[in-house]
């Protein structure tokens, strides 16, 4: 396959504008060092630095890495009447996100994952403050409006779940009503809710709960995607296979599977967001679901070389390209 298909829709990416729905999360790291042993249990008594780094986690991560790539975004979501949904609003607005369709719900918190790190290597603890309830009638209503209003600038929908009650069933058929391409990166817990998208992602861990099926080797593999298919009568669904690549099974019983790109891994954190957020770029372009998938694999493995949740550009996906071409089988 000639790398100009690939190239000429990394050239459409600063054109499109992607309408992210979903859970979003403020993802607070806390430094410190460890003085000593606390005399009131045995944990570590960690001296934490002046103030600490907060970064978009969850859907707002999602944003961020189409930020990155170039595209645009609109943002819808739910987020507290407190100081983690200020600085996420902040924080999303700064980096160029439409932040219009984030809604404010004051009888949840927003969603604050905090990470405490001794000498800046190790984690000590994470504390997460959070709702997984799902979103008040009145909020789903709003958001549903959001939804159509902001759909007609869309070229594509991208729904992510990390199961704290945002993307529901009404939710869902609102994206599809929309007539966009609309991928979904979903858990497991929420696949009755996520049926008839184009393309739903998600992990090999996440397959097999979500199809029941142990995926020891390719023949399980193969098995629990066409079950997932059948399930949710989706289009397509790509499943992350860490150092294996991803592979990509389609409604009309086509698969693909694309290796891993040979590359020095760092920190896979946030990786399975950049994948989604360049897959679904792809698909607004227009191209098909093997291309689509090359370029967001380049994506996932630009990603995983840099230390922290971080985002990659099409700079970087390009100069991954050539190594990966022919890959795919």
């Amino acid at each position: 396959m000639s790398n100009s298909i690939y190239t000429s829709a990394l050239s459409q990416f600063a054109e499109k504008r992607v309408l992210v729905i979903g859970d979003l999360m403020l993802d607070e790291h806390v430094w410190g060092a460890v003085e000593r042993i606390s005399p009131e249990a045995p944990v570590m008594v960690v001296k934490a630095e002046a103030g600490s780094d907060c970064l978009p986690g969850g859907a707002a991560n999602v944003a961020n890495n189409i930020r990155a790539l170039g595209g645009e975004v609109a943002m819808v979501g739910v987020v507290g009447d407190d100081e983690g949904g200020g600085i996420l609003r902040r924080v999303l607005s700064d980096a160029g996100v439409d932040v219009g369709g984030m809604l404010t719900d004051t009888g949840r918190p927003t969603t604050r994952k905090t990470r405490v790190w001794a000498s800046r290597r190790h984690q000590v603890v994470r504390i997460d403050r959070e709702s997984s309830d799902k979103v008040s009638h009145a909020i789903a209503g709003k958001m549903i409006d959001y939804i159509r209003s902001a759909s007609k600038d869309a070229d594509a929908v991208l729904l992510s779940d990390y199961a704290k009650g945002v993307i529901s069933k009404d939710i869902v058929a609102a994206a599809l009503d929309t007539g966009k391409p609309t991928v979904s990166n979903i858990k497991p817990r929420s696949l009755t809710n996520t049926q008839n998208v184009d393309v739903i992602t998600m992990n090999l861990t996440e397959a097999s709960a979500a199809s029941r099926i142990d995926i020891l080797d390719l023949d399980d593999l193969k098995r629990a995607g066409r079950k997932l298919i059948d399930q949710t009568n989706n289009k397509g669904i790509v499943i992350t296979r860490g150092a294996q690549g991803l592979s990509a099974f389609e409604k009309s019983g086509a698969i693909t599977h694309i290796p891993a790109i040979e590359t020095e891994v760092y920190d896979v954190a946030g990786a399975g967001d950049t994948v989604v957020s360049a897959l679904t770029m792809a698909l607004a372009c227009g191209v098909e679901l093997p291309v689509a998938c090359m370029i967001a694999n380049c994506a996932g493995a630009a990603v995983v070389r840099k230390v922290g949740v971080s985002t990659t550009t099409t700079d970087e996906i390009a100069d991954l390209l050539g190594q990966a071409m022919g890959s795919i089988s």
